[in-house]
């Protein structure tokens, strides 16, 4: 029955915790919502078990086709947060509902979380159909990754229908991002010499549409010289692709050329029709399947009373050099493996 979590695994303490906060997201309230992307962020197992159930009795409200999904990542200091405050205020004044989640692989190694999000947009954070959420704190990338996916979950099945990704730096969060997403959007700035500097050609593979942004002023006509030189090598990387990145200029701060962008992210999606948006989506899930598992399995083997015997002893010997790390590793899968049943 939808709404109707299973909760086999649960006491009568978490399980009421769980009908509440299914209750609440399924009305679309803010608290609740809050509290239920926390929830799927946490790694304590009874945390993650209350999560699978909350996430069960949401699932049939969420990832419906009118839900758009688009990721957005740039080169550094292209002006993110500002193009996204923007895109989503217009959004927002159109009428939609608009959640932000960010996917920070600085928060892998700091323990820490983007906290700065609500301040650097303001605007975005005060409108009532709005909802912006900081990268969640995790001990891997693909920890940061579980936790995003279920979050926009949640948001979608709080009745957001736009839900906007943004990678924090540079590196496998692009990837990672692009993977969770119907289209990916890739920002860049004009630059003087070379155009492409700083642009790695692993991000043209996997743009759907690609902005230069802060093309205002007297940048505007170096903007559209870069948006060609761009068009020209898209056209070298993706060769006959039966889609075309279309290479656009706007200004985040500005609102410029916005709407236009706003309109190539909608082309794209009629491009993948419902048919290749569907199968798009269902490929997501796949991998995002075995994500859970390595995730599951990488927690398993931190928590296992096995490893944790032999943790420190290996850690100090590799340090030292006189464990390779093939034999380390092989050492402590074996002390997981050693484990008893249910208890690593």
């Amino acid at each position: 029955m939808p709404g109707s979590p299973d909760l086999p695994d649960l006491d009568e303490r978490s399980a009421t915790r769980v009908a509440a906060l299914v209750e609440g997201v399924r009305a679309g309230r803010r608290a609740q919502v809050a509290q239920a992307i926390t929830l799927v962020e946490s790694s304590r197992p009874q945390h993650r078990a209350m999560a699978r159930a909350l996430l069960t009795g949401i699932a049939d409200l969420a990832a419906g086709p009118g839900v758009v999904r688009v990721g957005v990542s740039g080169v550094p200091g292209v002006g993110k947060s500002t193009f996204i405050e923007g895109l989503g205020v217009r959004l927002t004044q159109a009428g939609h509902r608009v959640g932000v989640l960010a996917v920070d692989p600085s928060s892998v190694r700091t323990g820490g979380s983007v906290l700065g999000d609500k301040t650097r947009m303001g605007r975005l954070s005060s409108e009532p159909a709005a909802f912006i959420r900081p990268s969640p704190s995790a001990g891997t990338l693909g920890g940061v990754a579980r936790a995003t996916v279920q979050a926009m979950t949640v948001l979608e099945a709080a009745g957001f229908d736009v839900v906007l990704v943004e990678t924090v730096g540079v590196g496998q969060s692009e990837v990672t991002v692009a993977g969770m997403v119907d289209t990916f959007l890739f920002l860049t700035l004009a630059r003087t010499g070379d155009q492409l500097q700083g642009i790695k050609k692993g991000i043209l593979e996997i743009a759907d549409v690609i902005a230069v942004n802060k093309a205002d002023g007297d940048r505007a006509v170096e903007a559209r010289a870069a948006a060609r030189d761009l068009a020209g090598a898209l056209r070298m990387v993706r060769g006959h692709d039966e889609w075309a990145p279309p290479v656009v200029t706007c200004s985040g701060l500005h609102g410029d050329g916005v709407e236009d962008l706003w309109q190539r992210v909608q082309a794209h999606r009629e491009h993948l029709g419902e048919a290749g948006l569907g199968a798009k989506r269902a490929e997501q899930q796949l991998d995002f399947t075995w994500a859970l598992v390595r995730d599951e399995l990488d927690q398993r083997l931190r928590l296992s009373p096995g490893v944790r015997a032999v943790r420190d002893e290996v850690r100090a010997a590799v340090l030292a050099g006189e464990l390779p790390a093939t034999v380390a590793a092989d050492r402590l899968l074996a002390a997981f493996d050693a484990a008893p049943t249910g208890t690593s």
